[in-house]
């Protein structure tokens, strides 16, 4: 009897443990699948939390810049948005005025250029690398200042060429401007200083007549008066004149808001030449008819008794 007890009360606990089991395996078959872990959870033992990818923000459009307009042939002068002026020096470098000059520029914080003869630069290289390192510009002005048009092509490229070189040799620079000496130039040379020597022509709109009328007055009134927004300015750093004159020139423009700049600066800063227009004309109207006026009848002069 006590076995039978036994054996039903073994039946009903399997029977409800099966049942268990059975529910169980149907509740653990209706939860959401356990999402893998990644190769770092793995190593690490931590959940990994998932967010959103990053979304970069649409890019604002980059501002197109207006091109410049391209380097011309040759220039007397530029025009210009400010109060920029270019001062140029020809002739140098000389042994003692140049120093002299270059200190007054120094103090003030004028920046020039130095238009140089290439057999002074060879002569005098020290006062070349000085103009350079203390931020003025240096150009060619020929090897020893001939008139170019009368020379003969060979000719003209050994003045031009032996220039660049003693120039490259004292400062290391490779200049790209070129004023000819007494300003003797034609469309042919322009064309060959251009294309063989990559050089740009730079002439002037104010000349100091400084080479004409020694007298440090005479210069600054000259140069003072009639220096213009975008002017590119003549002076000879070989002339006791005027480098007396350059002081009271330097601090009177100064004083006026002008600011002295390079002449490749300069030219940095040329803007396309205003557009001349002629003033709208009037359309003629009829032809205005002005009334008569009306005479009015004479008096009869007074008769006198005699």
């Amino acid at each position: 009897m006590k076995l039978k007890i036994w054996s039903l009360t073994a039946l009903v606990v399997a029977v409800s443990a099966l049942y268990l089991t059975s529910a169980s395996l149907s509740a653990k078959a209706q939860l959401p699948p356990r999402p893998a872990l990644t190769a770092e959870a793995a190593t690490t033992g931590l959940p990994t939390v998932q967010t959103a990818p990053l979304i970069d923000p649409t890019p604002e459009p980059t501002p197109t810049p207006t091109p410049l307009p391209p380097r011309k042939h040759s220039y007397n002068k530029c025009h210009v948005a400010g109060s920029e002026i270019a001062i140029t020096f020809d002739d140098g470098p000389h042994p003692k005025l140049t120093p002299m000059l270059l200190d007054m520029m120094k103090e003030r914080g004028i920046k020039g250029t130095f238009f140089l003869v290439g057999k002074r630069v060879a002569e005098y290289p020290e006062i070349a690398q000085r103009i350079v390192a203390e931020g003025h510009e240096v150009a060619n002005h020929s090897w020893a200042h001939p008139q170019l048009t009368k020379l003969a092509p060979d000719a003209l490229k050994k003045e031009i060429a032996d220039t660049n070189d003693a120039i490259h040799r004292a400062t290391g620079i490779q200049t790209t401007l070129m004023r000819p000496p007494y300003g003797a130039i034609n469309a042919s040379i322009t064309k060959r200083l251009n294309e063989e020597f990559r050089l740009t022509v730079a002439m002037w709109s104010v000349d100091s007549l400084d080479w004409k009328i020694r007298n440090a007055a005479h210069v600054t009134k000259l140069i003072t008066e009639k220096a213009a927004p975008g002017a590119i300015i003549l002076a000879h750093d070989i002339h006791p004149s005027t480098v007396q004159a350059m002081p009271a020139v330097f601090d009177t423009l100064s004083a006026k808001g002008y600011k002295f700049v390079t002449m490749s600066e300069l030219i940095a800063l040329d803007l396309p030449a205003p557009i001349q227009t002629a003033p709208a004309s009037i359309p003629a109207g009829p032809p205005i008819v002005t009334p008569a006026a009306t005479l009015a009848p004479s008096a009869t002069p007074a008769t006198t008794t005699p």
